[in-house]
């Protein structure tokens, strides 16, 4: 038996190894980097030419098939026409193609038939009475008012993401939240299919999902959703404070439906999950912004008090214009570097001596540029020094908005419940979450611009700068690769302005 080394060596001097046979010789493949990126499209590449496909590196007009993704067909039609020479479009090929088409095909192990869902349609003359729309590919690029005209088509697609989420299924909800925010930033109604064509990031499953909605006026699939055991369970049991995905799927499997049911069952739970189930009902009513304002007042007279003339700013959805918001988050400097260090834990005993405090668990900054900056991975949790509390606030001070400060001896809190003090318990005071966040001045422009959101915004502002402009982009600081060097802003202006991007105000970030 010839040994496994010298039977591989033969083989390669045969050229076994090396040749790869095109199957589908009419069918010449071209894969669109932009978007999809390099080593995606380098492994993309390789699969197509082991299945038998000819896949191009360089784009020709003996080019079929364009395959893209994440990109409209208005924007791989712009691309195509500016690498052929005097433009025209006559290069451009008959079939600009999803990545669907491309995976379908694999899949199959030979070229499928083209369907309306793999087609990446270019608007030329539109049908009357069809909206005419250029929609960017990336949410950062575009405007998102808090206010739209999709409604129920978004909110049928987000039941969709956070069902996705509930399956831990991360891609797929992604995907559905793309969708959504796409339709939140339409100047108009969708009234018909003929209105999505050429916008970006609509899937086949969304596109399927607002055909049947615009039809019937409703989706089965989201309504299945809706009534499903599943997700009104998880719904629930995630609504605690301190419980994620992966412990409420594991409740669920284990029989829990309920908060109540976590009670009953006597599960041993943490200092945080705890307080969640203790102010169940309190911390799952929306916040206002009244009483944001009025806790805005609290938190600044505790932070002047131990350290004058540092700043505080409201971040979050009330930030972007939000009338109400699930939690109500804060960002602390000091204009003097360095002035901000050791403040969390003086602010919190301040809260603490008035009893402002039902629940505090405070970290410390544990943030190093040189070591951490550059790989800091694309993500919002950020290493600041900060503070996730539950505040006691009294209403009378919030509904007057008059100074909400007071000392609450007399209402003591009430641990006897099975689930908790509810709101209608005790009018005079309301559990509200907040979480106090700690930033040097250096890097305030940067926290200033990741906490106020949305979080799809911010998703997409950090893949712009890691896919388009070769930058890494966090909380903390930006990071050019290619220069080797950190980045300064001292506004959100300067960041936006070192990654290309035309500026978008807080209000109109609400992908």
């Amino acid at each position: 038996m010839v040994p496994l080394k010298r039977r591989k060596t033969k083989s390669r001097a045969a050229g076994t190894d090396d040749v790869v046979v095109t199957k589908f010789p009419h069918v010449i493949i071209f894969l669109l980097e932009r978007k999809m990126g390099a080593s995606r499209k380098t492994f993309l590449t390789g699969l197509g030419r082991r299945k038998g496909f000819c896949v191009e590196e360089c784009y020709s007009q003996s080019v079929t098939h364009v395959v893209s993704e994440n990109n409209s067909g208005e924007e791989v039609r712009g691309w195509l026409e500016a690498q052929t020479p005097g433009g025209g479009g006559t290069g451009v090929p008959a079939h600009l193609l999803d990545i669907s088409w491309f995976t379908d095909s694999m899949a199959a192990g030979h070229p499928v038939d083209i369907q309306d869902r793999h087609r990446l349609w270019v608007r030329t003359q539109p049908s009357s009475g069809a909206m005419v729309t250029t929609m960017k590919g990336y949410a950062c690029q575009r405007r998102t008012p808090l206010q739209h005209h999709n409604t129920l088509l978004t909110d049928a697609l987000l039941v969709l993401a956070e069902n996705a989420e509930f399956c831990e299924d991360e891609g797929r909800s992604v995907a559905f939240r793309r969708a959504g925010s796409v339709l939140k930033a339409l100047p108009q109604a969708v009234q018909k299919m003929e209105d999505l064509q050429g916008l970006p990031c609509l899937g086949g499953h969304s596109q399927r999902v607002i055909k049947e909605i615009l039809e019937d006026g409703k989706s089965c699939e989201v309504e299945t959703v809706l009534h499903s055991e599943l997700y009104q369970a998880m719904k629930a049991l995630t609504g605690i404070f301190g419980v994620g995905v992966k412990t409420a799927d594991r409740w669920f499997r284990e029989g829990l439906r309920r908060p109540s049911d976590v009670v009953k069952l006597g599960y041993k739970l943490n200092h945080t999950q705890q307080a969640g189930l203790q102010y169940y009902d309190d911390l799952n009513t929306p916040v206002t912004k009244a009483e944001a304002d009025a806790i805005s007042q609290i938190v600044e007279e505790a932070v002047q008090a131990v350290l004058p003339g540092a700043r505080i700013t409201l971040t979050g959805g009330f930030r972007r214009g939000k009338p109400t918001g699930h939690d109500v988050d804060f960002l602390i400097t000091h204009p003097e570097e360095g002035k901000e260090e050791g403040l969390m834990p003086k602010v919190v005993s301040w809260l603490e001596a008035r009893g402002l405090l039902l629940y505090q668990k405070t970290n410390m900054n544990s943030y190093l540029e040189a070591k951490d900056g550059p790989a800091r991975p694309p993500h919002n949790m950020d290493r600041f020094e900060r503070c996730f509390c539950i505040f006691r606030l009294e209403r009378r001070h919030a509904r007057l908005q008059q100074h909400p400060l007071a000392v609450c001896e007399e209402q003591p809190q009430d641990k006897d419940s099975a689930l908790g003090r509810r709101a209608s318990e005790s009018p005079d005071w309301k559990a509200v979450r907040v979480d106090l966040v700690v930033t040097p001045v250096s890097q305030f422009a940067f926290a200033l611009l990741g906490w106020t959101g949305s979080q799809l915004f911010e998703r997409d502002l950090r893949r712009w700068a890691g896919q388009e402009k070769h930058m890494s982009l966090s909380s903390h600081a930006l990071y050019d690769s290619q220069q080797k060097r950190y980045l300064r802003a001292s506004s959100e202006e300067e960041i936006f302005a070192h990654l290309g991007l035309q500026f978008i105000p807080p209000s109109e970030r609400n992908a």
